[in-house]
């Protein structure tokens, strides 16, 4: 029972992993949630989820929202690379 409890929390860890920067380019532009949702016309709730990595845009969204900040958006994404190439 024990390890079925470790691997469901080691999951849900997996799953809450950063894998966007959307919470941090709002940030470096002086954007808010808000004004994500009002400009993307989407609901805020969704917003939140995607700042928090509990959710993820779907790739057109992802571009969208690059758009919506003037960034590349691979800046918006977490690299799989670490810099020590």
């Amino acid at each position: 029972m024990l390890i079925l409890q470790i691997n469901i929390c080691d999951k849900q860890l997996l799953m809450k992993k950063a894998t966007n920067r959307i919470k941090a380019v709002l940030a470096e532009k002086g954007k808010t949630n808000n004004w994500l949702s009002e400009t993307l016309g989407k609901n805020k709730t969704t917003v939140s989820k995607w700042c928090t990595n509990q959710m993820q845009p779907t790739l057109e969204t992802l571009f969208e929202i690059a758009e919506a900040l003037n960034v590349d958006v691979r800046e918006l994404l977490v690299s799989t690379k670490s810099n020590s190439n």
